[in-house]
């Protein structure tokens, strides 16, 4: 099976005489978290419904599981979370539910989906008594119910609580995990630098910028040090490992404790999508805690103490969207 679900390559969109997606070319692979971002206006909502088929393009190409946009066999694959939910007011959460598992047989049930978003207590209320939250979830269980190979999700934690958040969160990456590809767009960038494996920052209708969260953030954001007490003393060659998996920040011992360290962004370094990982080196505080919390659980090695601070994803994006406009005007 190919790795990729979503390939776009040179799409150019027109409004008129305004060209609102130019030659932007992106690829979402299955089991990865593929967030595109970018300020209103930037193009990302354009792209997103020509992959979804709601949109022609004026010019590029589109594969979707293989097939064009809109077709019998990429609807088949794909589940789409958009961001007003498009529910049916008057239905109840169970009749909601209940169609849309009936259009896709051999999915998820309606009472495992309405358990594990927690509206199986309101199942028998109107969509439109629901509160906003509600609503979401809602509209993330019937994007599920086909267990997509392919996955949509526009602002997918909007209006929810923390607990509700990190509730879809759990559920995005549990079907990351099972090898869907999915592709989020989010103003919120906690979201973005929580879940996503690769992140692309649109600008002006182009890409500006692709990286993991860390890769980003060490190029554009200030800089970091996180300092890490473990129960034991890492083999050389876990030592290794770990340092492969925070690159491009540095991992140093210092005083029986391991620190990863980060600098500024130098001064004239490259920018862009092309720029290389390390033409600055630094961290963010959420990005790195994650990925050594990650390594370790997967090495059996118990963390003591942990203490981070520094720049977020939020930086990073706030520092790459700010030049653009810059450079556009």
């Amino acid at each position: 099976m190919p790795t990729a679900a979503l390939e776009i390559t040179d799409l150019l969109v027109r409004y008129g005489p305004r060209t609102v997606v130019d030659g932007l070319s992106l690829v979402a692979e299955r089991g990865r978290v593929t967030a595109v971002l970018g300020p209103n206006g930037a193009g990302k909502t354009t792209t997103i419904e020509c992959a979804e088929g709601l949109r022609r393009p004026d010019g590029g190409s589109i594969s979707v599981l293989g097939h064009a946009p809109g077709s019998r066999a990429a609807r088949a694959g794909t589940g789409v979370m958009l961001q007003d939910g498009g529910l049916p007011l008057g239905r109840t959460v169970r009749d909601v539910m209940a169609l849309a598992v009936a259009l896709h047989p051999g999915g998820a049930t309606s009472s495992d989906l309405l358990d594990r978003v927690g509206l199986a207590p309101v199942a028998g209320t109107t969509v439109r008594r629901l509160s906003g939250g509600q609503r979401q979830r809602l509209a993330f269980a019937v994007a599920l119910c086909s267990r997509p190979e392919l996955l949509f999700l526009d602002e997918p934690s909007a209006g929810l609580d923390p607990h509700g958040r990190r509730d879809v969160w759990d559920l995005v990456r549990e079907r990351s995990s099972a090898g869907s590809a999915v592709v989020l767009t989010t103003h919120l960038l906690e979201e973005a630098e929580e879940l996503a494996d690769v992140v692309h920052v649109l600008d002006g209708g182009r890409i500006v910028a692709s990286g993991s969260p860390l890769e980003l953030i060490a190029r554009y954001a200030g800089s970091d040090t996180v300092r890490v007490t473990l129960r034991r003393q890492l083999a050389p060659e876990e030592e290794r490992s770990l340092a492969a998996t925070l690159a491009p920040c540095r991992l140093e011992r210092e005083s029986g404790a391991y620190v990863v360290r980060g600098a500024e962004p130098a001064s004239g370094s490259a920018s862009g999508p092309d720029a290389p990982p390390d033409a600055s080196r630094a961290g963010s505080s959420t990005a790195i805690t994650r990925a050594i919390a990650t390594w370790c659980d997967e090495a059996g090695v118990q963390i003591v103490t942990l203490r981070a601070g520094g720049g977020t994803l939020e930086h990073a994006y706030l520092a790459l969207t700010a030049d653009a406009a810059t450079v556009s005007r």
